[in-house]
């Protein structure tokens, strides 16, 4: 039987080290490729056609929730499991939004992370144990929570996304413009849509919401601009 091709997304060599050597102890899974930040999983995705792939939800250059939508409009037939070390309600439910077939915590055990890979080869979903339990019994206060920065991502253009996380990630608009290949002018004008979509008026609180989406993790924050 053909064995399912794996990409692994994640910016902490060790992690991604970890999850290959766990991956080939099994027989039915073959590890294609590797990437350490979104804009190389987009490229690696589309040049290796994984079936499965494996998506940290924080990443430089480009997170793993962005890199899932632009992914999968290259590679409609991919599945995503997005990695976090973290499970807030609103990273879950933004994961799934961006096309995620299920959602892992880093610690996971290797049977479920195996289990979860050959769930959503088949279509099926799969979430951590933990995450399953929570969602049975998600309490309204975290639905509206995770319902409203569902809306609020929903609004954004793909590039608004990639502009956010290099603003949330302390990058001046000089370094962004020069990282996204775009005009200074061009930047000004996505930070003020960002602005007015999101009802937030300085870089601090676009720092914040960031954090709050799984976009980038608190410890990637370096400089306010």
């Amino acid at each position: 039987m053909k064995p399912i091709t794996v990409l692994l997304a994640e910016d902490h060599i060790i992690v991604r080290e970890g999850f290959r050597k766990m991956l080939e102890f099994e027989d039915d899974f073959t590890v294609v490729g590797e990437a350490q930040d979104g804009r190389q999983a987009v490229a690696l995705a589309i040049k290796l056609r994984p079936d499965v792939v494996l998506m940290d939800i924080a990443m430089p250059q480009l997170n793993g929730l962005e890199a899932t939508r632009q992914l999968l409009k290259a590679v409609p037939a991919a599945k995503v499991l997005m990695l976090s070390a973290h499970n807030d309600d609103a990273y879950v439910t933004n994961a799934i939004e961006s096309g995620a077939k299920g959602f892992l915590l880093k610690q996971t055990s290797a049977h479920d992370v195996c289990r979860a890979i050959r769930e959503v080869q088949k279509g099926k979903t799969f979430f951590s144990p933990a995450i399953a339990k929570r969602q049975e019994r998600l309490h309204p206060l975290a639905l509206d929570r995770a319902g409203l920065l569902k809306k609020k991502m929903a609004e954004l253009t793909s590039r608004e996304m990639e502009v956010l996380q290099l603003i949330a990630e302390g990058k001046a608009n000089k370094q962004t413009a020069a990282e996204l290949g775009i005009g200074l002018k061009t930047v000004e004008k996505h930070r003020e849509h960002l602005m007015e979509k999101l009802d937030i008026h300085d870089t601090a609180g676009l720092t914040r919401y960031a954090i709050s989406a799984g976009i980038i993790e608190s410890s990637v924050q370096l400089t306010i601009v």
